[in-house]
């Protein structure tokens, strides 16, 4: 008999279903069993960084079962997910089992009678199980000790920094990190970056003629010389390139006349085929994206999602950055492929992807369905139950991962540019799908949308029906949103893909950033924060330095590294200019005026922070004790039922929704905007 260590009730099901009848017992120790103590730093800086683990008192009944049941088989199996974060499970279970030693950064495993074994499989499916089964390996020490390593730094960074945080402003549940704070500077740099941005009036005029067709041309050219101008900005994070036309308000009138007493012809015609190729199948970061932009999931619901679908066994391990896709399921994909779409779906050859991740770590593969099944099967009981939310994201992944197998679209494409005797050159341009391939699955619409090309000879004259002018602004460098947030973090080398979602969730529970719709901006306390850590410590906050950390770790996962000197290299400075800013006794004052007065002393309203969020209170305190809750009003909505203001307000787990600002009275609440008028 054989015990099977999985790390959650719902894995375990899976794994049951799979093996049953057969000589295994599967056990789940739900995560983690052993951590650092929460009220101690418990790391030893003297020796070697060593920390110091104790077991949580929430799991001392699920560690009794544990080695009871150990006592009673043969062998035991740890089958926790094949990233770090499952190894380092693993490893703790093995050390509370007496298995592997606790002797940082050398672990040894103690297995005289091999024993203990570790499994790694990344779908749970009845033909990866068997496999792992029959290919059992040791635990992964130089994942253990990348994965230690990560928990060592972040430990020493929040638990020496936050202190000065507390010193400066008062508030002594504010914490610092050393990737939530790269990730809080992004939002800050680019609200700056908007602030300082000047917008700029243009026009652009655009042609409507008459020849048989229909079509609209915008205007590119006068007297051969370009209209349209683009500016490249250098930003904090990235480059931002922004167009605007020369036309401006003391010009478009007297464009648009001359253009109503002008003649015109088509100048120039172009047309070709292009061929439109599928993209990639998911990483974890492109999951969050495409989940993001198409259903409105934030990165923490996309995790939790995706955990529930890969633990019932209906997708691939969904932390990974790698585009490979296994031969198994790319030929079993073809044939899926020609007989539902017909053989002229399927390419000559299969279709491979380099992946682009400048760190991608682990042998992972992409994101996919573990049986090309469009629908998964909903089960009786309610563990089994699939949500709306979990078919909408398992059909992004199913179709995502079988288009990358099917064959490339075809596209024409014809393009007319249309002069005057007056020197005013115009563009347009139509499209028509003459082979959709991909795009059946991927984006139908494009499909629908784009049926037919207008094309005309060479020579041909047009008859200009009416010019309009469109009056437009230079906009500012976008705010950063859930799933562009998450893609400039991959791109620089910040976090890993099991890290975006935890970062972007506890910068907004902190209060630092806030949303506006659906794009970040940082807060009155956030931006000031950010301010005072990117000058006092501009070497550990900086983007290079975070990546470089990353690039260490992944090192020290690759056994190229020694994990000591990585954290030795880094603590010394640290340490250093920690202590320095420790002496500076100067404030960090942290609040928001507004322009209401306090109603029993009139002196104005100010908005602080605690640990709850926004409030507002009297600025003459403490004479004044003055509070009221800070509720933020939405322009131009109103309560349906009362005609209220509606305003934001936050569940207990601070899951925001819309609500009535005249609640008791009014009870009116609503998950989304969308249903408010």
């Amino acid at each position: 008999m054989a015990l099977i260590i999985v790390e959650s009730p719902t894995k375990a099901r899976t794994f049951n279903r799979i093996l049953h009848g057969k000589d295994f017992y599967v056990f789940a120790s739900m995560g983690h069993i052993r951590d650092l103590p929460p009220t101690t730093m418990s790391i030893d800086t003297s020796k070697n960084f060593s920390p110091s683990y104790e077991t949580m008192k929430k799991k001392e009944r699920v560690i009794a079962q544990l080695k009871e049941l150990a006592s009673k088989n043969d062998e035991i199996i740890l089958a926790t997910d094949p990233d770090r974060e499952g190894e380092a499970i693993s490893y703790h279970v093995a050390y509370i089992l007496g298995y592997i030693t606790e002797n940082w950064p050398d672990f040894k495993i103690i297995d005289d009678n091999k024993k203990l074994k570790r499994i790694v499989f990344h779908e749970i499916t009845s033909r990866a199980l068997e496999e792992a089964l029959a290919n059992p390996q040791e635990l992964r020490v130089d994942l253990i000790k990348a994965q230690q390593a990560r928990r060592i730094l972040d430990r020493l960074v929040g638990y020496e920094l936050s202190p000065l945080l507390w010193k400066k402003t008062g508030k002594n549940w504010l914490s610092a990190g050393r990737v939530q704070t790269v990730a809080l500077r992004l939002i800050v740099e680019r609200e700056k970056e908007r602030r300082v941005f000047t917008e700029e009036q243009y026009f652009n005029i655009f042609g409507l003629f008459q020849n048989g067709e229909e079509l609209r041309a915008k205007l590119t050219k006068i007297a051969g010389q370009k209209v349209e101008v683009s500016t490249t900005l250098k930003l904090y994070a990235g480059d931002y390139t922004y167009t605007k036309t020369t036309i401006g308000q003391d010009k478009v009138k007297a464009i648009v006349a001359d253009m109503k007493t002008d003649s015109y012809t088509v100048t120039d015609t172009s047309e070709e085929v292009v061929k439109r190729y599928p993209p990639p199948p998911h990483t974890t970061s492109l999951l969050q994206q495409d989940a993001y932009f198409k259903h409105g999931f934030s990165s923490k619901m996309v995790m939790s999602l995706a955990q529930d679908l890969y633990e019932r066994g209906l997708i691939t391990y969904h932390r990974t950055d790698s585009f490979n896709l296994s031969t198994q399921f790319v030929f079993k994909a073809r044939d899926y492929i020609g007989e539902t779409f017909g053989k002229e779906y399927v390419p000559e050859k299969p279709r491979g992807y380099k992946t682009k991740s400048r760190n991608a770590q682990e042998a992972h593969e992409a994101i996919r369905p573990t049986k090309l099944v469009a629908e998964p099967k909903i089960g009786k009981d309610k563990d089994k139950r699939i949500t709306v939310n979990h078919r909408k994201l398992y059909k992004l992944i199913f179709d995502r991962a079988v288009a990358t197998q099917m064959r490339e679209a075809e596209v024409k494409v014809v393009k007319l540019t249309i002069g005057s005797k007056k020197q005013y050159e115009l563009e347009t341009q139509s499209q028509q799908v003459m082979f959709d391939g991909f795009l059946r699955i991927l984006n139908p619409d494009f499909v629908s949308a784009n049926t037919r090309v207008i094309f005309l000879k060479k020579g041909s004259p047009l008859a200009l029906a009416n010019a309009e002018e469109k009056e437009q602004k230079t906009v500012p460098p976008p705010r950063y949103n859930d799933a562009t947030l998450i893609k400039i973090m991959e791109e620089m080398g910040i976090g890993r893909p099991s890290t975006y979602a935890p970062i972007i969730t506890l910068i907004q529970e902190k209060g630092y950033v806030e949303k506006d719709g659906r794009y970040f901006m940082p807060t009155n306390l956030g931006e000031p924060i950010s301010e005072f850590l990117a000058a006092n410590f501009p070497t550990l906050f900086d983007l290079s330095f975070t990546s470089g950390m990353e690039e260490g770790l992944d090192e020290i996962a690759n056994g190229t590294k020694n994990p000591v000197a990585l954290l030795k290299d880094f603590y010394g400075p640290f340490q250093k200019q920690l202590a320095l800013k420790m002496g500076d006794s100067s404030l960090l004052p942290i609040k928001e005026d507004t322009t209401e007065a306090c109603p029993k002393c009139a002196k104005p309203l100010i908005v602080r922070f605690s640990r709850f969020g926004k409030f507002y209170a009297c600025s003459g305190y403490p004479a004044c004790r003055f509070t009221k809750p800070f509720l933020k009003i939405i322009k131009g909505k109103k309560c349906p039922k009362c005609g209220g203001d509606v305003v934001i307000k936050y569940t207990k787990t601070k899951k925001h929704f819309y609500g009535c600002s005249n609640y008791p009275k009014c009870t009116f609440a609503s998950w989304t905007i969308k249903d408010i008028k």
